[in-house]
């Protein structure tokens, strides 16, 4: 018998593909080899974002040292230095020293009750803020004065005994400061009225245009109604919609936006009907 012999291999042989089916699928495959890598990138690119925003999460959330939105800083001035515009003046309060006395005393160009005479001077921020608020009022159509601003010491002891000897001194009490307590001393606050003395130095004068103007608009400019007709308890005196005082614009407007009607409870300080 003779060997069995391989045959050598003969590649089968058929017709080929068309040209362009075999295009086709060429073209096939590499779209989805790029749909894959594409995928493969987003994929990629989400979980790394993801992760980046999570720790930058983590550090806001972590950092407690970020001031509270919209905090108004109570400390920018003192309550106790005489020479601070936020010095917080009354009966339980008196000025230190007591006889204190203003160095910058200027006499404001407004109308003047008295000119001349020593209330016709405020300190000279007071001055600069008075003018602004008393040309507001007028572009309003107001016309306001100024009648009475700086009282001294002395001035005071003058006033204040008038008003006991005339009456007592649990009336005098009611509406003058003894001298040392008197907001006027610092020469921040001042007394308005209109030009035409309607109301001088009475609560009508609340209810006249020229006062609501006043009350509605005064903190604009840096000044609060200091005595209001419901915290008679708290300021010690009787409403004087007539009496302003200067605080700066900052304070006058938080006071204005938070509601808060006086000095004595936006600080937590001391304040009442009876002196010390």
């Amino acid at each position: 018998m003779q060997p069995n012999r391989r045959r050598p291999y003969q590649p089968q042989t058929g017709p080929k593909p068309p040209l362009l089916q075999r295009l086709v699928r060429k073209e096939l495959i590499i779209t989805l080899l790029s749909l894959a890598i594409a995928v493969l990138l987003f994929t990629f690119f989400f979980a790394h974002h993801k992760d980046t925003k999570k720790t930058n999460s983590s550090k806001t959330a972590g950092n407690t040292s970020t001031p509270a939105a919209n905090s108004f800083d109570k400390k920018q001035h003192s309550t106790t230095d005489p020479n601070s515009i936020w010095v917080v003046v009354n009966k339980p309060l008196p000025l230190s020293p007591i006889d204190y006395a203003p160095t910058d005393l200027t006499v404001p160009s407004v109308p003047l009750r008295v000119p001349g005479n020593e209330s016709m001077q405020v300190r000279q921020v007071t001055a600069a803020a008075m003018e602004k608020m008393f040309a507001g009022a007028t572009g309003a159509g107001y016309n306001l004065m100024l009648a009475s601003g700086y009282r001294s010491y002395s001035y005071q002891v003058n006033l204040y005994n008038g008003y006991v000897k005339s009456s007592s001194v649990a009336e005098a009490d009611k509406t003058s400061a003894r001298p040392g307590h008197s907001e006027h001393q610092t020469g921040l606050a001042f007394d308005v009225e209109p030009t035409t003395k309607q109301c001088e130095l009475d609560t009508c004068f609340g209810d006249l245009p020229e006062g609501k103007w006043l009350a509605a608009n005064a903190y604009k400019y840096g000044f609060i109604i200091r005595y209001p007709a419901d915290k008679v308890s708290v300021t010690g005196y009787d409403f004087e919609p007539w009496h302003v005082r200067y605080v700066g614009v900052p304070l006058a407007t938080e006071l204005h936006n938070s509601h808060a009607e006086t000095l004595e409870e936006f600080f937590g300080v001391k304040g009442g009907k009876d002196f010390n």
